[in-house]
């Protein structure tokens, strides 16, 4: 409705239609010169003026553009009875340009008396109530269109406005939620830090006091001295284990081409520094890009759990989808978890990453020996996991 180009073709449709009523009823008398020059003054004033306002909503404009078109219709309707289509152009004209839909009625009300008045001027008597019918008619039909498309355009103004606060309200979420998942990592690393490495060092802290203090004594005991050394290579070794786990937990694995090359890459570096073969199989072609970063995040953790506690020489990493589930093994063939092992920090962020994209997490002992961790997720649910980018 707000095309001017629509309306420049509607001008010159009704103008187009008052003529050729005119000239299809010769021979040609002052009536038809008169609605014809109106209709050249209604062009004119159209092109310089009224198009321009098409798409505002300036009450002191609208007040112009009701004069206008009243005036224009009742003098052409006055020469000519079949000028009265210039209101099939003036009634819609009105409602696009009215602050309200008060104003809106009023120039309506306005323009059928203009109508009504035309024909009686035009027709005398005998046209009073032509003129009455005519526009009495033409009027509720506009009130009911105008009003029902009002109604519609409020309604969308309405439903635009609450997607907008809808999108507004789904980004303060996102952003929420991406600042929940940076701090629970970073209570989930400082406690993994705490209860491992911090130990650790603690540990080697005091074998080296005591050490230096049996080295120092009247009569030095180097026998313990060198049980409490080699007691600080082991511990040293230990916390180093636990350093390069969890930098392997937490660091990025490009998913730059399939989740298969990057399982692989993360096989090959396990492998490298851990000296633990890993038997690969990835079966999983075309899972979404969400999805195949919680696998490869469960890798990781399954991974990093093989290196802090399994004391393995071989681990297994399966993925496969059927069934619309995708799942997720990782074995090894190491001492397994005990019966009364509480489950770590990593165990308990892995659970709530999967729980997300509505999989569950089970771990427990491996059949024949060993740790075994399974993750199962639906495919279908994929597109209801967080958006972590393409990195790991």
């Amino acid at each position: 409705m707000l095309n001017r180009r629509w309306w420049d073709l509607a001008a010159v449709a009704v103008s187009a239609v008052v003529v050729t009523f005119g000239l299809v009823f010769p021979p040609y008398g002052p009536r038809d010169w008169g609605s014809w020059s109106v209709v050249a003054a209604f062009l004119l004033v159209y092109v310089g003026y009224l198009r321009w306002r098409v798409g505002s909503e300036d009450p002191r404009h609208h007040v112009a553009i009701t004069a206008i078109l009243v005036a224009v219709v009742f003098a052409g309707t006055a020469f000519d009875s079949g000028a009265a289509t210039l209101q099939a152009f003036a009634y819609p004209f009105l409602w696009i340009t009215a602050p309200s839909t008060k104003r809106a009625i009023i120039a309506n009300v306005l323009l059928a008396l203009a109508v009504g008045a035309g024909y009686a001027v035009g027709l005398g008597p005998t046209g009073v109530l032509p003129g009455l019918g005519v526009g009495a008619l033409s009027l509720a039909f506009s009130l009911a269109l105008g009003l029902w498309i009002t109604r519609i355009a409020e309604v969308g103004e309405e439903r635009a406005r609450l997607l907008d606060e809808l999108q507004a309200a789904q980004g303060q979420l996102a952003t929420m939620h991406r600042e929940t998942g940076v701090t629970e990592e970073r209570a989930r690393l400082a406690r993994e830090i705490h209860d491992t490495i911090a130990q650790s060092l603690t540990g080697l802290v005091m074998l080296a006091q005591r050490a230096e203090r049996r080295l120092d004594a009247p009569s030095p005991d180097v026998p313990a001295a060198r049980g409490d050394l080699g007691l600080i290579e082991e511990m040293a070794r230990e916390a180093l284990t636990e350093a390069r786990g969890l930098v392997a937990a937490v660091s990025p694995i490009a998913l730059d081409t399939s989740l298969a090359d990057a399982l692989g890459r993360l096989a090959a570096g396990f492998e490298r520094e851990t000296g633990v073969a890993v038997a690969l199989d990835v079966r999983a072609p075309g899972l979404d890009r969400e999805l195949e970063v919680v696998l490869l995040r469960a890798s990781q953790e399954g991974l990093a759990n093989v290196r802090k506690h399994a004391r393995a020489a071989h681990a297994a990493l399966s993925v496969e989808a059927a069934d619309g589930m995708a799942r997720l093994t990782v074995r090894d063939d190491g001492v397994g978890p005990g019966p009364d092992d509480p489950p770590g920090f990593g165990l308990a962020g892995l659970r709530d990453r999967v729980a997300l994209a509505g999989g569950r997490v089970t771990f427990g002992p491996a059949p024949g020996g060993g740790a075994e961790l399974r993750v199962e997720l639906p495919v279908e649910a994929s597109d209801r996991v967080p958006n972590e980018g393409s990195t790991a």
